[in-house]
């Protein structure tokens, strides 16, 4: 494996296989020996913040400026996102009640304790999988979350394009190339549209401001294998994810400034993730034991207002530029740029 599949690698297990089950892809097994509904309810609770985290985050990076290009002009730019979740506490843990669940139980009898999400770091909380008669029980630990492994950030990166046509309006396509090896597979692809209204008035090279109206729909689909992973005895068990992200927003910028100008944007987010548990997946362990075949699918929507300021440095055919989303989840842009006018 080269050195990009294996950074490729490194980033879907962090957006893909944490932002899904758990840590260690060894607790589905575990998740499953508490019968089906448990496991798809606990599941649920646990991914849906990291989701929601991997949503915000590749929502984020369409625009550098509100100043739409001219016909024919273009730019190239490679764009990194970190969503940080460090001062999220209520996105880092929730509450489990075991009167929610039906064959649960805390080790020490409590009713309800914060347990960690996907992203959370609480560790050590053991829970007991009953029978209804209470005659059979078997303990496990619960997963903690990125937060335990000292990560506290969900990254996503691509490859954006952007070129001007007739006055005011741009078009915009982004893309990961897709990377694939035996365990793992990843692509993302993107479009999007600008318009300029300053455009439209006579006198608009004059004016200090742009203002302009984006919106960007993104899907980044991803597969992990789990047969090598002895998640429990079975075939063909995977996880494919999928997420589908827009991103409405109302730019305004400086312009004709040499060097620098600056940007800002009020947005309007809006995805859904879909993450499907699939295989044959045997428990020969617990008061449950019993074959299940694509036990189940995590869905998850999200919504939520965005608000953007950022900076672009320009220094003749390359650029950079850093901003700032602060919405549910706060999310830092950076992007290196390559192009002309």
């Amino acid at each position: 494996m080269d050195e990009t599949e294996k950074i490729m690698k490194t980033i879907f297990s962090a957006v893909l296989l944490v932002t899904t089950l758990s840590v260690s892809a060894q607790n589905l097994g575990d998740l499953l020996t508490s019968g089906l509904n448990d496991a798809e309810r606990f599941a649920n609770a646990y991914t849906a913040p990291a989701t929601e985290a991997v949503i915000y985050g590749l929502s984020s990076g369409w625009y550098n400026s509100a100043d739409a290009k001219p016909l024919g002009g273009f730019e190239i730019s490679v764009i990194g996102n970190f969503t940080g979740f460090k001062n999220k506490e209520d996105k880092r843990s929730f509450t489990l009640n075991v009167a929610d669940y039906e064959n649960i139980r805390f080790s020490d009898g409590s009713q309800s304790k914060q347990v960690s999400t996907a992203l959370g770091d609480i560790e050590g909380v053991e829970i007991l999988v009953e029978d209804s008669n209470g005659l059979f029980s078997e303990p496990f630990e619960l997963p903690a979350g990125l937060s335990a492994e000292g990560i506290d950030f969900v990254p996503s990166g691509f490859i954006q394009g952007s070129v001007g046509l007739f006055k005011g309006l741009e078009v915009k396509a982004r893309f990961l190339p897709k990377v694939k090896n035996d365990d793992v597979a990843i692509g993302l692809l993107g479009a999007g549209l600008q318009y300029d209204f300053t455009k439209l008035l006579p006198a608009d090279k004059l004016l200090p401001v742009a203002i302009s109206a984006v919106v960007g729909y993104t899907s980044l689909t991803g597969d992990f294998n789990l047969n090598d992973t002895n998640v429990v005895d079975g075939e063909n068990q995977r996880l494919e994810t999928n997420f589908n992200t827009w991103n409405f927003s109302a730019v305004v910028s400086t312009r004709n400034i040499p060097v620098i100008n600056f940007y800002g944007a009020l947005g309007y987010v809006t995805g859904t993730s879909n993450i499907d548990v699939l295989g044959t997946y045997r428990v020969t362990s617990g008061p449950f034991q019993q074959t299940y075949t694509d036990p189940f699918s995590l869905v998850n929507d999200v919504n939520g207002v965005v608000a953007t300021l950022g900076t672009k440095l320009k220094l003749g055919f390359f650029r950079i530029n850093v901003d700032y989303n602060m919405g549910e989840f706060n999310t830092l842009t950076a992007g290196v740029n390559f192009g002309f006018r």
